[in-house]
């Protein structure tokens, strides 16, 4: 007996033979239907619907991803990838779009940094031979106007991020943000023309890596000031050399201390993309306002960089290290030296300028000591571990000033004074004040809750360094800043007090004796090492890098100068013929007074 599938087909062959010539018209679309199992019952019918179901399902799962019934949508950033194209319709939209999505940092392939900047750099090229005259955008704002090469006062348009840019008229009072083109700008442009096509454009570039570059990158705390750039063009044919710069004008809030700001241009020259530059820019730095003067046409930004980029950082790290290391050892030396002229010569044990040359020294060896395990630990340890750090810290550096003080009192009532200057007990006095004074002041601060971790911020909020000191300002400003001020302005006029002395009697006496300048050249250049005028380099640090090189240098090594210093003093065989013999007998006669 035949399957009930073999005696359809049969069935529905006959019916073919018996239906003449329609039947025979018709039997190619039969046979169609027939093959595809649709049409005439079978055994095998329902797996053919559940494998087309399933395909249909798996083709429905795929069309869900997209817009049903429609065809897949335009990338919006693929059209960025070349030269902007004023024959697309699209594009400006598919600017903004792009835009907007890829200026948090994007990591797709289209939102790559340097294809969006390989844009931007045609984008006012393109506003220039075209017929636009404005955009307004949310991330960008741009004016196109004609200007007459014959123009006879220099322009000036407003720069504000929230509006188009705009030509300021003389009776207008002038925008915080601006550029000043100078009248002589447009008539320089190469090319026989009467009118010029200008392009100013503001661009909001947003958090993420659009034009920051390498320089940025690397310096990690490094930004654009609040993520604007600003682009000037008259078309493809670059602009450089003028010899009457334009001037933009970026105005800004108060930025923190560890920061500066500098006019940079992007220089296409530089890596594949580009990359921030500073050639032939100047930067005009003030309270509210910096001036940006620059001979040539581009995007152009205000940065806001740490004052110490991370490699020099370094160098002065190291640089402070080896200088500490060394001033220890020579610290070491100059407290041995004393012990033993203590122990040799009867008048050490008697004499008080010694003994505060020792005390500045010991307070110095512990300053330097706490200030290379402080570098060497880093944040290890708990919170309070990290609050007993600061305060020890504190306190050496607070015995360090002290000291320092007290060694330009003690010149003060050796050189100056002179008379009536007995105490008793006079370096058990100097004792309680360099040791205890210090520690009142810690005791004082600590008990404010004033030390631990204490964070050095950018202008965006961003860490750039953690240590164990104060984590209230207010305190750090009165304790160190002012502490540091009212010793050192101290040491500072007693020490310049002496110096008119010292060069009043060489100059009496400089017919006398030979080389009697330099003596006194060299004295002064010793006490300063004992008052702490290398401290006072520190005012110098904002004018750069290269001060704040040379405060690390000298500072480092105050131990060294002041062992030479307490050699030259002291040392038998030297003390005679030293420029400081009448220092040192003044010190002698000083010390006999407070027997």
């Amino acid at each position: 007996m035949a399957p009930p599938s073999r005696k359809k087909e049969a069935t529905g062959r006959g019916v073919e033979r018996a239906g003449g010539k329609q039947a025979a018209e018709q039997s190619s679309g039969t046979e169609d239907l027939l093959a595809t199992g649709l049409c005439l019952p079978r055994m095998e019918t329902p797996r053919v619907l559940w494998a087309l179901l399933l395909l249909l399902l798996s083709s429905s799962e795929v069309k869900s991803t997209t817009v049903p019934g429609k065809e897949e949508p335009r990338n919006p950033c693929q059209s960025l990838l070349n030269k902007p194209d004023p024959s697309d319709l699209y594009y400006l939209n598919d600017t903004s779009q792009c835009f907007a999505e890829c200026r948090q940092a994007g990591s797709s392939y289209f939102c790559a940094p340097g294809n969006l900047e390989r844009h931007w750099l045609h984008y006012e090229s393109y506003l220039v031979e075209n017929s636009l005259e404005t955009v307004d955008r949310p991330f960008v704002k741009s004016l196109v106007q004609n200007i007459s090469i014959d123009t006879s006062e220099d322009l000036l348009f407003s720069l504000k991020p929230c509006q188009i840019p705009r030509q300021v008229m003389k009776d207008e009072d002038k925008p915080s943000d601006r550029v000043r083109l100078p009248k002589s700008f447009f008539g320089s442009l190469p090319g026989n023309r009467s009118m010029v096509r200008l392009a100013i454009t503001v661009l909001k570039i947003g958090s993420g890596n659009i034009f920051k570059g390498p320089r940025l990158l690397q310096e990690e705390d490094g930004s654009v000031l609040n993520n604007h750039v600003v682009g000037l063009s008259v078309g493809q044919a670059p602009v450089t050399g003028l010899s009457d710069p334009l001037e933009i004008v970026f105005s800004h809030q108060h930025y923190p201390p560890n920061m500066t700001l500098t006019c940079m241009f992007w220089d296409v020259t530089q890596g594949p993309t580009g990359d921030w530059a500073s050639r032939g820019c100047s930067t005009q730095l003030g309270a509210k306002q910096t001036v940006c003067s620059c001979n040539h046409l581009t995007f152009f930004a205000l940065l806001l960089r740490p004052i110490l980029d991370r490699a020099t950082v370094e160098v002065l790290t190291r640089i402070s290290q080896a200088g500490c290391g060394v001033s220890m050892i020579f610290l070491i030396f100059a407290i041995i030296l004393y012990i033993a002229l203590r122990l040799s010569l009867q008048r050490f044990k008697s004499e008080d300028a010694p003994k505060i040359h020792v005390s500045l020294s010991s307070s110095l060896f512990l300053l330097n000591l706490t200030f290379l395990v402080s570098m060497g630990s880093g944040l290890q340890g708990s919170s309070a571990t990290c609050w007993a750090r600061g305060a020890v810290f504190h306190y050496c550096l607070l015995c360090t000033f002290t000291w320092m003080g007290l060694e330009a009192f003690h010149l003060y009532l050796l050189s100056i004074r002179v008379f009536n200057t007995y105490f008793s007990h006079y370096f058990l006095k100097l004792s309680l004040a360099g040791w205890g004074l210090p520690a009142l002041v810690v005791i004082g601060t600590g008990s404010a809750n004033s030390y631990g971790l204490y964070a050095i911020r950018d202008q965006e909020n961003r860490t750039s360094l953690e240590l164990c000191w104060f984590q209230n300002e207010s305190a750090l400003y009165a304790t160190v800043h002012g502490y540091f001020f009212i010793t050192f302005l101290f040491g500072a006029v007693v020490l310049a007090l002496v110096a008119w002395k010292i060069f009043t009697l060489s100059s009496a006496t400089a017919g006398k004796e030979r080389g009697q300048k330099w003596k006194a050249v060299l004295t002064v250049l010793g006490l300063s090492s004992l008052v702490g005028m290398t401290w006072g380099l520190a005012i110098l640090t904002p004018l750069g890098p290269s001060t704040i090189y040379i405060f690390a240098f000298f500072n480092s090594l105050q131990g060294v100068f002041i062992f030479c210093w307490f050699t030259i003093l002291y040392f038998p065989s030297w003390s005679t013929t030293s420029s400081s013999g009448t220092t040192a007998r003044l010190d002698q006669a000083h010390s006999v007074s407070h027997e």
